[in-house]
């Protein structure tokens, strides 16, 4: 073996030195020089001869393989970049890579190989690369699962798809009613109508019904135009219309219904109600049941049924209703939890309306009402009639708050909700309440006589006379002595001598307030008189310059026409507004300064303040509409400084706020304590009136 690798090595002397390399070498630049094997592919006798093969930094000793045995390397490389292809499209959004069809495709292929590695030649050859390892028998069940169970693509039955179904089109009375020819020439006539009458929030009112048969007397048809909150539910409102009208509505679009009045004389109500018996859901039969026996339905009712009771029908006062009695079992409160106020607030928003109102007063038939629902429902749910006048709901909320003792868990100017609380009795149960507080009473006073009869007479000897008295120690009648002895104070008095204790715990707190803000007054006081510090205004040049009448308007004038100016902010008068003026001065005469105070004293005070510090002349002060034109003219001998345009004797920017925001807190603070100051005064006054009732 050992002559055979030599004399293949004699017979192809490159590889020998392209092969013998040192392994401590660097192997980068045995890349350029690694052999070329193809030429072995034609060469089958020269298969077998080994072959020394490039080998890494690490190994110590030659590596010899057969040439059948050596990879290659381009095709390694091409099959990787093949697979980061595939990779990269699986992950890419393109056409007919991902989704549906490219899953088909996929279990397609799987498909083929699974055919063919079921064939028997495939096995063959498979078994022929091993040498004597027997052959595994399977059975013929399991050649349908290979891999231990059902494959993800195999699919017992093939698969199917639940198609939306559409709504089934309920035909319109007209379509049932009129002939086709003639509902289409109506529908033509229709489509051409462009006048309409509108139907405001308040509905179809009597108004409406006479204009739209009013139209009907030169016109076989009329278009009507619903606004909230009818237009939202055109079924609602095409059912309104004729059933008040007594016409058929032919053609429907957007908010607009067109009515004929040709049809024949049916009763709507009677079909309507025949309909609903068959058509409704359990939900709107439901709820039938439950407002049945309180009152007039709401015909108009703009949203989807069943429709509520009218409360603008109910009486307004009923003879001798009472706000039903209240008692809150033992162990339990009867204010409720923010838990439980969200709890009931979802319960009702999944309800149906139960009344619809439109007036703020006289609402005991609705209190009533509401009474008899909370027997079967625990919420009651009322919705606030459109385009009704003068409705103020939180009126409305009140007085049925006061009707009822309920609670108030929603309301806005849609809608309000009442619980009727954990406390609340029925009719029934407050009977049984009244009947055992009855029976208890009795038992008091029976149990009360059993014990007088049954107490010892007490012998007590006065003057060596004796004396029967009977004790009352324990029983109804010393309860009552004592109630009467100590029960003649007046409430009044309890009620002034608690309005007192209020009265000075209140003047005490308010004394406590004023205390601190007295303190933050003089720690404000103590900033601005350091920041004032810093400031030294400089004083007013009595050599000023002398303009004439003339002169002084025609500046006037000039300063008026400018364009540019310089406005002043909060920070009023400091280094850098000097510096903006001398920029102003460095191109033009007269400078125009705009201030936003609103008191004319202290636009005075800083007209003066900037006529002194720049050493110019102040022209006037002008009223615009973004405030106050401060005209200040350079002078006839202006020099612009030169070596700092900045004031050293004015505050910094930053100072300038600083002092801008103690002056803002600092009135705000006196503000606050003259109120406080008030308050303490007019409690002590009500404490003087307190003690003179005494």
């Amino acid at each position: 073996m050992l002559t055979s690798l030599f004399i293949s090595a004699r017979a192809y002397p490159s590889l020998i030195t392209n092969s013998s390399l040192n392994p401590n070498q660097n192997p980068s630049s045995n890349v350029a020089k690694t052999p070329k094997f193809d030429q072995f592919k034609g060469n089958r006798e020269l298969s077998d001869a080994a072959i020394k093969v490039p080998t890494a930094p690490w190994m110590k000793g030659p590596l010899l393989l057969r040439p059948d045995e050596i990879l290659d390397t381009k095709k390694r490389i091409k099959s990787r970049n093949g697979e980061e292809k595939t990779f990269k499209a699986l992950n890419r959004r393109e056409s007919g890579v991902r989704g549906r069809k490219a899953m088909k495709k996929i279990v397609r292929n799987v498909e083929k190989l699974h055919e063919n590695s079921d064939s028997e030649e495939t096995q063959m050859d498979e078994l022929s690369e091993f040498d004597y390892l027997g052959r595994i028998e399977e059975k013929p069940e399991s050649s349908g699962k290979r891999f231990g169970g059902k494959m993800p693509w195999d699919r017992e039955e093939e698969g199917f798809i639940l198609r939306r179904t559409k709504k089934e089109r309920v035909p319109t009375t007209a379509e049932l009613i009129l002939d086709k020819e003639l509902l289409n020439i109506l529908r033509s006539e229709a489509w051409k109508m462009r006048k309409w009458v509108n139907v405001r929030k308040a509905g179809v009112t009597e108004t409406i019904v006479n204009e739209i048969r009013s139209i009907w007397k030169s016109n076989d048809l009329a278009m009507v135009r619903f606004d909230v909150p009818l237009c939202r539910n055109m079924e609602r409102a095409q059912e309104i219309i004729e059933m008040k009208t007594g016409g058929l509505v032919v053609l429907s679009k957007k908010e607009f219904l067109v009515v004929y009045r040709g049809g024949p004389s049916y009763s709507a109500e009677e079909t309507n109600s025949g309909q609903d018996e068959i058509s409704s859901s359990l939900y709107e039969r439901e709820a039938d049941r439950l407002l049945d026996g309180l009152g007039p339905r709401y015909m108009d009712w703009w949203m989807r049924r069943p429709f509520p009771v009218d409360a603008d029908l109910l009486p307004q006062v009923v003879n001798g209703y009472r706000t039903p009695s209240r008692r809150c079992p033992p162990n339990t409160r009867a204010k409720l939890s923010d838990e439980e106020l969200t709890y009931l607030r979802n319960i009702a928003q999944a309800l149906p309306f139960h009344f619809v109102l439109g007036r703020n007063q006289g609402l005991q038939g609705l209190a009533s009402a509401i009474v008899k629902l909370w027997e079967k429902c625990i919420i009651a749910k009322i919705a606030i009639k459109w385009g009704a006048l003068n409705t103020n709901n939180e009126e409305m909320a009140d007085e049925l708050k006061h009707l009822t003792g309920g609670v108030l868990i929603l309301r806005n100017r849609y809608l309000i909700i009442l619980y009727r609380g954990k406390d609340f009795l029925s009719d029934e149960v407050a009977d049984l309440v009244d009947d055992r507080e009855r029976l208890l009473r009795r038992y008091q006073h029976f149990e009360e006589t059993k014990r007088e009869s049954d107490i010892e007479i007490l012998e007590v000897g006065t003057n060596g006379k004796q004396s029967e008295e009977t004790s009352k120690t324990g029983t109804l009648l010393e309860f009552q002595e004592l109630q009467r002895k100590f029960g003649e104070m007046k409430t009044r008095n309890l009620e002034t001598e608690a309005e007192k204790a209020r009265l000075e715990k209140e003047l005490k707190s308010q004394e406590h307030k004023l205390s601190i803000l007295k303190s933050k007054i003089e720690k404000s006081t103590m900033e601005l008189f350091k920041l004032n510090s810093l400031w030294k205004p400089s004083e007013r040049d009595d050599d000023i310059e002398i303009l004439t009448n003339e002169e002084r308007e025609c500046l006037r004038r000039i300063g008026l026409k400018m364009n540019s100016s310089l406005v002043l902010g909060r920070r009023g008068v400091f280094d850098g507004v000097m510096e903006g003026l001398h920029q102003h001065w460095k191109h033009r005469e007269v400078a125009k300064v705009i201030t936003m105070q609103k008191i004319f004293s202290r636009v005075v005070y800083t007209a003066k303040a900037l006529e002194a510090e720049s050493n110019g002349v102040l022209i006037s002060i002008e009223k615009l509409k973004e405030g106050h034109a401060i005209l200040i003219y350079r002078g006839k001998n202006y020099t612009r400084p030169s070596s700092k345009l900045m004031a050293q004797n004015l505050l910094t920017k930053r100072k300038a706020l600083q002092r801008s925001i103690a002056m803002q807190r600092l009135g705000s603070l006196k503000f606050f304590a003259y109120q406080r100051e008030k308050a303490i005064e007019d409690l002590k006054v009500r404490l003087v009136n307190l003690q003179d009732c005494f």
